[in-house]
Parts: structure tokens; sequence; C-alpha cells
């Protein structure tokens, strides 16, 4: 029940067309995201890109966070390190990004070396070293956008039976608006792509989703009650307001914990949590600009007396 913000009476619908062109910058760069990804140009991961697999093993034990840490420090930030020690004693795989196969045998070479200047008195007995493929294949790449394609209309049928089909159209218009922008400054900030940035991504969609629903829900209660007495737009203007506190404790309440994960959560986490700060804080704009302001346009072009 707090209330940060006093009674509000800000003019969102007004402002509305200086928001489609924060929002057009912030598409075109996840467009663009999109065409280098294609391309071969983007800062894609080992997941997405392929790399270099050292195994092997240690003669003593080693915490697998001071090795993380020693490959870190010789700038292989992005290396996936897993134990097997339940498996056998000692024993780690190591994943890096490289640029091709043929460079494999230097990469390898290079990390033993650096394993031996960290470990001096612990030795790394290489098992096997390998080139890999991408992760992310062909068919999982598919079964993807086919997952994706259903959630969006399953979306598109809830809020177009729960309110309204333009409410609809605009939520997921929005949703993909917050996702494109999201790997737009991921893009333009050089960060890596992963599996674990994907994730972020789709935990991104249905915290936009839920909270331009709770925006939606109080439009249509009050289209209900105010259609006598105000036009669209100032009924849009009212709900936003009268729901400004409970989006600003929502979204605040969802960034304190993303950003303590950002400071201490450690590297593994790191691309996770900065993406969901910028998703938090993308899809609270949205839902105040970007979701209702195309539902005002469309009533603008084509109006209708909502029942």
């Amino acid at each position: 029940m707090l209330q940060i913000l006093k009674k509000t009476n800000i003019d969102f619908v007004g402002k509305r067309y200086y928001a489609f062109g924060i929002s057009a910058v912030l598409v075109l760069l996840g467009i663009a995201a999109i065409v280098a990804m294609f391309m071969g140009k983007a800062n894609l991961g080992i997941d997405f890109g392929g790399g270099t697999l050292l195994e092997g093993n240690f003669d003593k034990p080693v915490d697998i966070g001071t090795l993380r840490s020693a490959m870190s420090r010789e700038g292989y930030t992005d290396a996936l390190i897993q134990s097997l020690a339940r498996e056998k004693p000692n024993f780690y795989t190591i994943r890096v990004k490289t640029g091709a196969e043929e460079v494999v045998t230097k990469t390898s070479q290079h990390i033993l070396s650096i394993l031996a200047k960290e470990f001096p008195d612990n030795k790394f007995n290489m098992d096997s070293v390998d080139g890999i493929g991408p992760a992310v294949g062909k068919t999982l790449q598919h079964q993807t956008q086919i997952a994706v394609l259903i959630a969006v209309i399953g979306i598109l049928i809830y809020i177009w039976i729960r309110f309204d089909f333009r409410f609809a159209v605009a939520a997921t218009i929005a949703t993909f608006h917050d996702v494109l922008a999201v790997l737009g400054i991921f893009f333009i900030l050089h960060r890596e792509i992963t599996l674990l940035f994907v994730t972020a991504l789709l935990t991104l969609c249905g915290y936009s989703l839920t909270d331009t629903v709770v925006v939606y829900d109080r439009i249509r209660e009050n289209l209900k009650l105010f259609r006598k007495k105000g036009d669209f737009n100032s009924t849009i203007n009212a709900s936003i307001n009268e729901v400004l506190n409970r989006t600003l404790n929502t979204s605040i309440l969802a960034f304190i914990p993303v950003a303590i994960l950002f400071f201490v959560g450690g590297p593994v986490v790191h691309d996770f949590s900065l993406a969901m700060m910028f998703g938090v804080i993308e899809g609270t704009y949205s839902s105040w600009y970007v979701a209702a302001s195309i539902a005002v346009e469309w009533e603008k072009r084509s109006p209708k007396r909502f029942k």
C-alpha cells in the first residue's frame, strides 16, 4: 500500500509521440542486432558460436571459483567450467569461445600455459581437446521458434477474450518491443549473447505482460464507469495514473534482487541480471507508453464503442 507518489495527473497519452520516437530507435537497434547475429557479426557466446573444449584432471583438488578467476584474469571471461568430481576426482571440462576450429590447437596450448602459471604446484593433465559446434543447433532453434509462436498466439487469444482485440495486438507489440530493446542495448554494449541471456528475454516477456495486464484491467474498469463522462484518451490517462504507484512498487521490488545479483552474484549470472535490470525498466516504460498508446492510436483511426 506504499504510496511513493501522491495523486498524479500525468498526460501519458499526450506524450506518446515522444515515446514512439524513443521506441523506434530501440526497436531499430534490436533489428540491427538480429541482422548482425545472422551475419555472424554479433558477440555470440559458446552456445551459439561454438568453441574449444578441454577435458582433464588436476593432481590435487582445485576450487572451481579459483579456476574461473584464473581464466578470467587471462582474458577468458566467457569460459564455461564444469566439475565432474563425482565421476572422476579433480576432473574438469573447460569450454572457451574461439574464432574457428583451425585455432583449437593454439587455444588449447594457451590455456595449458595459463593453468601451469596459475597452478604451478598442481599439474593439469589434459585428457582430450576438441573443436565444438554451437550447442543451439538447427533443431533446437526450430523448436524454439514454434514454442514462441504458440506462446504469442496464446497471449493474443487470452487478452482478446479478457479485454479487446486491439488491446491484444498492442500488448503483443509492446512485448516484442521490450525484447528488441534489450537485445539492441546488449548489442550496442557488445555484451555476449548466450542461452542465459535468452532466458532473461523470456523472463522479461512474462514480466512485461503482467505489468501491461494490470494497466489494461484498470482501463477496462474505467471504460465501463466513465464511458459517458469522458473520451477514450482521458480514460486511458486516468487509468495509468491510478495504477502508477502499483507499477512503481512492482518494478522497484523486481529491480532490487536482480541488481543485487548483478553486483554480487558473480560472472555466471552477470549478463542475466543485467538484461533483467534493463528489462524491468523497459517493461515498466512500455506498460505506460507503448501498450496503451497503440490502443489510443487504433481508437483514433478506427473509433469503437467499448462494451
